[in-house]
């Protein structure tokens, strides 16, 4: 991709998003099209391949601070048109005969190149477009490598397995480095050749008077390759479309919403660069029985009224068992006990507690026996005023 193509892509665009838009925003919306312009979603259909290789090619520039930050830089000092073919300004030199001093800022992008052109005062430009494309300090020694984008999936996993861990397989179609030339982009039994033109360097210097200026080369698009007969997979990128199954262990206590982190499983590098991150981030469905607080196991138990009041022991499970826990006389409904070292043991060694909250069960039904002892009780304890507090309340207001 040439510095102009790369510069006149609008990749907020791309991603539907402001120019000012937050990371998290960004994330959001790229996530919302992989998830709609994926391949295994639009099977055969050409159309949103290319739609998904352009917005991951988008999330790679302005997913990235660093990157994103160069981007917005270059096309705020480029895009405006100061530097483009019949654009004005930078200091007040014009274009064609008819600019201030007659230099013409259209050579910038345009006209022929040489190599090596003297070293002006005008590095900047030249450091600029190393950035952007993978060289620091406009360094014509050579294409240096460029790390891959990194990649974020999805997995579900249920509460048990997320307590205890679990190795889970994942199936994955996302761009990696071409099967049928590993890479190289050329057809198998054939190679890249070095760029005549800059030399294997990836970047073409010109000198304009007293200003030099460097750009990424037009012939091999700043690879310092060409490929003379391309790979019939990749079409001589070196990347293609792929199925690919992964095997994703899933520690013990991972949180829901937890990301995890596959070393260079991500997008294949540049030139030798390193493949970027895989991160998968963990779904946890619900268990019906059990909840989950940090590192402790909560349940919540119903307890009858003489249970509550007279004292008892009730057996409460666990994920692997059962254990006995102690009601004293008189606990009240809503009371939470707790059961030391019986909860979520994490991957550092710390266990969390069981916490047991008691709610009174109130019977929807009951026989006339029943109900003939509740009232004896209700008659025995109507001088008990439950709740004293709110009744001195009241008596102040009726005053």
């Amino acid at each position: 991709m040439s510095a102009r193509d790369w510069i006149d892509k609008d990749f907020y665009r791309e991603l539907g998003v402001a120019k000012d838009a937050t990371d998290a925003e960004i994330k959001k919306a790229y996530r919302k099209l992989a998830r709609e312009l994926h391949p295994d979603a639009n099977p055969g259909n050409t159309e949103a391949e290319a739609r998904f290789k352009a917005v991951s090619q988008a999330y790679g520039v302005i997913g990235d601070p660093e990157k994103r930050k160069e981007y917005d830089e270059a096309r705020r000092l480029f895009g405006s048109g100061a530097f483009r073919p019949g654009g004005g300004g930078f200091g007040g030199f014009g274009t064609g005969s008819g600019g201030t001093g007659g230099f013409d800022m259209s050579d910038l992008f345009g006209g022929a190149t040489q190599q090596g052109g003297a070293s002006g005062g005008f590095g900047g430009i030249g450091d600029l477009f190393g950035n952007l494309f993978g060289r620091r300090g406009g360094s014509t020694t050579g294409v240096r490598p460029v790390r891959g984008a990194d990649v974020e999936t999805e997995v579900r996993i249920d509460f048990l397995e997320a307590v205890k861990g679990a190795t889970v397989p994942l199936r994955l179609s996302s761009p990696a480095t071409c099967g049928t030339c590993h890479g190289s982009g050329a057809k198998p039994g054939t190679s890249p050749k070095t760029c005549p033109n800059c030399n294997g360097a990836g970047l073409v210097s010109r000198s304009q008077g007293a200003f030099a200026f460097s750009e990424p080369c037009r012939d091999c698009r700043g690879t310092g390759r060409i490929v003379e007969h391309p790979c019939p997979e990749c079409g001589g990128d070196g990347v293609s479309t792929r199925v690919r199954t992964l095997t994703v262990r899933i520690p013990a206590g991972v949180d829901d919403g937890q990301k995890i982190r596959l070393p260079e499983q991500g997008e294949p590098g540049q030139h030798g660069g390193h493949a970027g991150d895989l991160y998968v981030r963990v779904h946890v469905t619900p268990h019906p029985i059990f909840g989950r607080d940090g590192n402790n196991l909560t349940i919540t138990v119903p307890a009858t009224f003489p249970e509550l009041t007279l004292g008892t022991t009730l057996t409460v499970p666990k994920l692997d068992g059962k254990v006995s826990v102690k009601l004293q006389p008189g606990t009240a409904s809503g009371r939470v006990l707790r059961v030391r070292g019986k909860g979520i043991a994490r991957k550092d060694g710390k266990v969390g507690d069981l916490l047991v909250s008691l709610q009174v069960a109130v019977p929807s039904t009951m026989d006339s026996e029943a109900k003939a002892a509740l009232e004896a009780y209700a008659k025995a304890t109507e001088k008990h005023d439950p709740r004293p507090e709110l009744t001195a309340l009241l008596r102040t207001r009726s005053d």
